[in-house]
């Protein structure tokens, strides 16, 4: 909720707009506002639920960030379809179920999001 709120204070110096011609700090501040919800929600909801104590299981910390990391690296100095392929399957392992079918579904869709990225958004993704 600090976070939102802290960048949704800030977004306030730039010009809003309105949503069919926003300004610079239109967006910072819409997603700061849910980012604000959202926590809030959180903070009302924990008051009616029971708490549950909180386990860290390093395996699975190590593989996402792993994942993350030859993400970035796959995408850099080879392409970003490897690096999102790479990305699916090491971070799955993370899961209680492992499926190379639904591993190759999701990748799918991701890399079909990159090229919805590029291809409409205009941004200069290293796809290929």
């Amino acid at each position: 909720m600090a976070i939102g709120l802290l960048f949704g204070l800030g977004s306030l110096n730039y010009q809003i707009g309105n949503f069919s011609r926003s300004g610079p700090g239109l967006f910072p501040l819409v997603v700061s506002c849910m980012l604000f919800l959202i926590g809030l929600i959180s903070v009302v909801r924990s008051r009616f639920v029971k708490p549950v104590a909180l386990n860290y299981n390093l395996k699975n910390i190590a593989l996402i960030l792993s994942g993350l990391c030859g993400f970035t690296l796959i995408s850099q100095h080879i392409n970003m379809i490897l690096g999102i392929v790479f990305l699916v399957f090491c971070v799955s392992f993370a899961g209680t179920s492992y499926s190379v079918v639904r591993n190759l579904k999701i990748a799918a869709g991701l890399i079909v999001v990159a090229f919805m990225f590029r291809n409409l958004l205009g941004l200069q993704l290293p796809l290929f």
